[in-house]
């Protein structure tokens, strides 16, 4: 979830993003890149990693600006807290890239597995269950995400900022879903983030890159219009961005792993009433709305 965020100097971009599953190593790197929907790309040398972009694009039966505009009282609380039970709605589709992302992770019998963005701990459950002997850690900054985490069994959870978390072991296996899009210039906290994967260790990142989707720029250019642009336009609130998957893939290899990308579209055909409106109200809708009154939500 959202860490303790203060606004970019500079405002973030919407471009598609992209995720890594990675194994550290030492050794050289050669450099190499397959792109494309749907492909994947490897980089030779002593150990293996991978990053995935998603672009999740949902469809359901009535026009999005009719969706975007129904209903948006009731969605999100005043004081602007993540909602677990909002969150996993949908819950099935948001899991699709964390299980596509997991199957290529190789670890055999991992001892320390942290997932940093746990969120509710419904997909950090899963490491749990299928590495058993290993201490697993979920990492969150929402208290809410975090006593939703702890109500389940096999995983421990840490209420941080993932910007100032410091493991206190190697790790076998780092985990980070949906989560870095909101922390603003990720790709500088990568370093840092690697530096605490074990030798041989497993490096595992999905980012979303649906930001070009007609329900993020609607919402946006709504943000960002004269009425509303003082209060939640660019750089006023949080607002998740990715990076094209070879600006990820050029990073990793430069801190010495051996990397696979790939990029993956998800179309959801979600059921429901204002579907899509229901899926981005559990996220990139959110801080628009914590940052607004009541009456001011039911008019944007």
């Amino acid at each position: 979830m959202i860490p303790n965020w203060t606004p970019p100097t500079t405002s973030s971009n919407g471009e598609p993003g992209g995720g890594a599953s990675v194994r550290s190593g030492a050794g050289a790197v050669a450099p190499g890149v397959v792109t494309g929907l749907g492909t994947g790309a490897a980089i030779a040398g002593t150990a293996v990693a991978a990053i995935t972009a998603t672009q999740q694009k949902t469809r359901a039966a009535s026009p999005l600006r009719g969706m975007m505009a129904a209903r948006v009282g009731r969605l999100i609380t005043l004081n602007g807290v993540w909602d677990p039970q909002r969150y996993l709605t949908f819950g099935d589709e948001r899991a699709r890239p964390f299980h596509d992302l997991m199957s290529v992770v190789g670890a055999q019998d991992p001892r320390e597995v942290v997932d940093l963005g746990c969120g509710p701990g419904n997909l950090t459950a899963t490491l749990a269950q299928r590495w058993p002997a290993a201490r697993v850690v979920g990492v969150d900054s929402s208290a809410e995400m975090v006593a939703a985490a702890r109500t389940l069994v096999g995983i421990e959870v840490v209420h941080a900022d993932l910007r100032q978390w410091t493991p206190d072991r190697p790790v076998d296996v780092l985990v980070s879903n949906a989560t870095l899009q909101w922390v603003p210039d990720h790709l500088g906290l990568l370093p840092q983030l690697v530096a605490a994967i074990a030798p041989d260790g497993w490096f595992a990142v999905q980012v979303p890159g649906n930001f070009t989707e007609a329900s993020h720029v609607l919402l946006y250019q709504l943000a960002d219009s004269p009425k509303w642009g003082d209060r939640i336009g660019a750089g006023r609130i949080a607002r998740p961005s990715s990076h094209e998957p070879v600006e990820y893939l050029a990073v990793l290899a430069e801190l010495g792993l051996a990397v696979q990308v790939w990029e993956t579209t998800y179309f959801h055909v979600l059921s429901g009433n204002d579907a899509v409106l229901e899926w981005v109200s559990g996220t990139a809708l959110r801080p628009v709305l914590a940052a607004l009154t009541r009456d001011e939500q039911a008019e944007f």
